[in-house]
């Protein structure tokens, strides 16, 4: 039982210390726990996404250069009604770029499939190509300690990235390999049906926004994204070489959190 308690209290410890290196600010009141989205029905269908990129909070020049940008995207119908299944049935042993002859296994992603809070990261590490799960090294160590900061855990939202298949060396991903693989990404959206939508990092949210805007410009700001909210922040392997960069994370993480509090209410 001393064992038990000694374990438990250096993992409260951990959380403590991980939150005060974020910039946590600790109250008096308790705040409202989020209650996860339902698991029970496994997948559900997709809907149409709605309107182009417009202004929530973000600040306006961005809006407009990004609106601007986005005024065609999605131009195509997405499927009225499939799963999750049949995305990764459409996926298959995929060869439709350069990255298929390099890697281990494809990584569709994973979680709640009926999730309000997705994330999507660029592309998958060495770890990830390994295993065929998204953020399981230590970017995804991280990563789940942030979901965690807000009162939710791994299983309750969906994690994906831009593309299925690792780049050689964790390169950046290159043109021709997001417009191979982003339409499985959009697909992933529109059948998730996210209430919030987390883009982790430059790709992830050059890509869903269709802008060329440096991350630090769109970090911190909600974007209306075809009915969905959209939150950019900075992607957890760049907190790792970057830790003083925490507490604007946590920042966007709680635009996030009360968001979700909100429509509770």
């Amino acid at each position: 039982m001393t064992a038990q308690k000694d374990r438990l209290a250096r993992e409260i410890l951990g959380h403590v210390e991980f939150y005060l290196d974020l910039g946590v600010q600790w109250t008096g009141a308790a705040r409202p726990a989020l209650k996860p989205k339902p698991a029970a029905n496994k997948y559900q269908a997709a809907a149409p996404m709605a309107s182009a990129v417009s202004r929530t909070m973000a600040k306006p020049e961005i809006v407009q250069k990004v609106a601007a940008q986005n005024a065609s995207m999605f131009e195509s119908v997405l499927p009225s009604s499939e799963t999750l299944d049949t995305i990764r049935q459409d996926i298959g042993d995929c060869r439709r770029c350069k990255l298929a002859p390099t890697r281990t296994h494809i990584v569709f992603g994973s979680g709640n499939p009926n999730a309000e809070l997705m994330f999507v990261g660029e592309a998958p590490g060495a770890d990830e190509d390994a295993q065929g799960l998204p953020f399981v090294g230590r970017a995804g160590q991280l990563l789940t300690k942030i979901i965690e900061a807000i009162d939710m855990k791994r299983e309750d939202v969906f994690i994906c990235n831009i593309l299925k298949c690792r780049p050689p060396g964790n390169r950046n991903p290159e043109p021709d390999e997001i417009a191979a693989c982003d339409q499985f990404l959009f697909r992933q959206i529109a059948t998730v049906k996210p209430k919030v939508i987390c883009a982790l990092g430059t790709f992830g949210a050059q890509t869903l926004l269709r802008t060329k805007q440096p991350i630090s410009s769109l970090r911190g700001n909600f974007f209306e994204y075809r009915g969905v909210k959209l939150m950019a922040t900075f992607h957890p392997a760049y907190l790792l070489r970057n830790p003083n960069e925490k507490r604007k994370v946590w920042e966007d993480v709680q635009k996030i959190r009360d968001y979700l509090l909100s429509l509770k209410k």
